[in-house]
């Protein structure tokens, strides 16, 4: 066995030492490695904990940890642990729920993914982007007829707190004409997770969708990764030549994420406290979806964006709003009356149904979306009684049809329908 081994060849292993420890940053001495690389940290009950190298400073390496609560000691061994940069892919994921390091969650045993795909993708030729030309069934009546989305897109969902995002999504899931569903569950609560994997993925859904999940209380470094090794997976199911639908909730904590590693890393926050490597971080992820022209697979993506407070203006939202080819705003006040998905028409866009939808239903869109901005432009002048019928004709109109308006927006959670039946049933209602 030991003449196998050509000891010459061989180089020495550098090993580092732990020189200082803020609680989240570990700074570590004599350890040249790239940034993205993994090692193997000993702490105090000589257990190795994973780290991965998140920067420099000066000639010691900045590493963030897997784990936050481990007790490091100073002047801990800290060994190379070779390079996290590719991830395991394959059939074998289907059906499964793994964490951000690939390890299964579900109980159902190891995993069988031989493939390697990098985990920050493959440097890639914009025009090997294909035009968006071909409609994608979401299976949910507003977006199908109103903001009809296509096979590539990627899609901003943006709502505050508890106005139905996670419900709209277990709609798209199960509507989607998709090949395979790739679910990134990104800083949520534990109790989503599984609410959202038995209850949104029930039954033959289940089979072909791959979930990645690590919830709000793990490490920042996790759960970037998590939306990295999401977008991976679903890179290697596109370079099969797949319709792939990806699923990232949310888009706002994986900033929230890098927000944590560059601020310790002595970033200058800007923005509401985002340094400037957080709001890059937005169009390098979303970049990498989209159809591809050499293939003919596509990745079509919905990002999901908290606005904190309602508000529309936040960074993180301005910048995914600025990148997508589309965006959904879920209005607080329609779920307060009651009306779900409570999809605000006026503020919501798609950027490519003028390529994906014929004339007559541009038409009857268009329509719609007029009654829709006349009542919400005079709706202080109505709520007060202020508006006299008779005044314009366009407010008379849009008041009469209010109700038509909310119950074509409104969907049952277990409804589908589909785009034929949503383009159908609007220009029936709304051509002029």
């Amino acid at each position: 066995m030991l003449d196998t081994i050509d000891v010459a060849a061989l180089g020495p292993r550098r090993v580092g030492r732990l020189a200082a420890f803020d609680g989240q940053m570990l700074e570590v001495t004599g350890f040249v490695q790239p940034i993205g690389s993994t090692a193997r940290v000993i702490d105090a009950h000589g257990q190795p904990t994973i780290a991965e190298v998140v920067g420099f400073r000066g000639d010691r390496a900045m590493l963030m940890g897997f784990e936050g609560d481990r007790a490091h000691l100073n002047g801990a061994r800290v060994e190379p642990d070779g390079f996290g940069g590719s991830v395991a892919v394959g059939d074998g994921l289907l059906g499964r729920v793994i964490d951000a390091l690939g390890n299964p969650l579900d109980g159902r045993g190891p995993i069988n993914a031989s493939a390697r795909w990098p985990l920050a993708g493959r440097p890639g030729n914009p025009l090997h982007r294909t035009r968006v030309t071909r409609p994608f069934d979401l299976g949910v009546r507003a977006v199908n007829a109103l903001l009809t989305a296509g096979l590539g897109q990627r899609i901003a969902l943006i709502a505050g707190s508890g106005v139905g995002k996670s419900v709209l999504l277990g709609q798209m899931i199960a509507g989607a004409e998709a090949d395979v569903t790739v679910i990134g569950l990104v800083g949520e609560r534990s109790r989503e997770v599984t609410d959202f994997v038995e209850t949104k993925l029930a039954g033959a859904r289940r089979d072909k969708s791959i979930v990645v999940a690590v919830p709000a209380d793990h490490p920042p470094v996790l759960r970037l990764r998590a939306a990295m090794r999401a977008t991976a997976i679903a890179e290697y199911y596109r370079a099969q030549g797949l319709k792939v639908l990806l699923l990232i909730d949310s888009l706002t904590r994986v900033a929230h994420a890098q927000r944590e590693i560059g601020l310790s890393l002595g970033e200058p926050p800007t923005m509401k406290g985002y340094p400037p490597s957080a709001l890059a971080m937005v169009p390098r992820l979303v970049e990498r979806a989209g159809a591809d022209v050499r293939t003919g697979g596509a990745i079509t993506a919905v990002y999901t964006v908290l606005a904190d407070g309602d508000d529309l203006d936040d960074p993180i939202v301005d910048t995914a709003r600025a990148i997508v080819d589309g965006h959904i705003v879920l209005a607080r006040s329609l779920a307060e009356q009651g009306v779900y998905p409570a999809i605000d028409i006026g503020r919501s866009l798609s950027r490519v149904m003028a390529d994906v939808a014929d004339e007559a239903h541009l038409a009857a869109a268009r329509g719609f979306r007029r009654l829709w901005s006349v009542f919400e432009e005079n709706r202080d002048l109505i709520m007060m009684g202020a508006y006299k019928a008779g005044a314009d004709a366009a407010i008379d109109e849009a008041i009469a049809r209010r109700q038509d308006l909310l119950a074509f927006v409104g969907q049952g959670q277990k409804e589908r329908v589909d785009l034929a039946a949503a383009r159908e049933r609007l220009i029936k209602e709304f051509s002029r």
